[in-house]
C-alpha cells in the first residue's frame, strides 16, 4: 500500500468529523447571536414600590396597595402600615421597630432578619410568610394569622406565651396558626 493511500484512509474520516464539528459550532454561534439580537429590555411596572435602604421612619403607608413592594434594609421605625396590602413584599433586614401593622396583609412576604420588636401585628395576616431570623420581641400578635409561615422555633415559643385571638379575615386563631400546644 502506498503512503498516499494511507494518508487518504486516515485523513478522510477526520475531515468529515471536523466538518460536522465546525457545522455544529457555527449553528450554536448563529443561535446565540440570534438570541442576543432579539433580546428586549425588561420594562419596570409603573406601580412597583421599591424603598430599598429607605429612611421611612414614621411614614404613613396605611390602607395602601403595596403588593410586591420592596423594603429591603429600610428603616421603618414607627411606620404605619395599618390595613395595607403588602403581600409578596420583601423586607429583608428591615427595621420595623414599633411599627403599626394592624390588619396588614403580609401573606407570602419575605421577612428575613427583620426587627419587629414592639410592633403591632393585631389581626395581621402572615400566611405563607418567611420570617427566618426575625425578631418579634414584645410585638402585639393578637388575632394575627401565621398559618404555614416559616418562623424560628425560639420566636414561636416566645409568641405562644402571649398568643390569643382569632383573625377576623381568615377565622384562624393565632395559637393554632403558630402551632402552640
Amino acid at each position: 500500500m502506498k503512503i498516499g493511500n494511507m494518508k487518504n484512509q486516515i485523513f478522510q474520516p477526520l475531515q468529515g468529523v471536523l466538518l460536522r464539528f465546525l457545522t455544529i459550532v457555527g449553528l450554536i454561534l448563529l443561535v446565540g447571536l440570534w438570541i442576543l439580537l432579539d433580546a428586549r429590555p425588561a420594562i419596570a411596572q409603573d406601580n412597583t414600590v421599591n424603598y430599598t435602604y429607605g429612611e421611612l421612619q414614621q411614614q404613613d403607608f396605611s390602607h395602601k396597595d403595596l403588593q410586591g413592594g420592596v423594603f429591603a434594609a429600610a428603616d421603618m421605625r414607627e411606620a404605619n402600615f395599618e390595613g395595607s396590602n403588602i403581600s409578596y413584599g420583601i423586607f429583608t433586614e428591615g427595621i420595623l421597630l414599633g411599627a403599626n401593622l394592624k390588619g396588614a396583609d403580609l401573606s407570602s412576604s419575605l421577612l428575613d432578619r427583620v426587627t419587629l420588636d414592639f410592633a403591632d401585628l393585631t389581626d395581621a395576616i402572615l400566611v405563607d410568610a418567611i420570617a427566618t431570623r426575625t425578631r418579634f420581641y414584645d410585638a402585639t400578635i393578637t388575632g394575627a394569622d401565621f398559618t404555614n409561615a416559616v418562623i424560628d422555633r425560639y420566636q414561636v415559643s416566645l409568641m405562644c406565651e402571649r398568643a390569643e385571638g382569632v383573625n377576623p379575615v381568615t377565622g384562624v386563631s393565632t395559637r393554632d396558626s403558630l402551632g402552640c400546644r
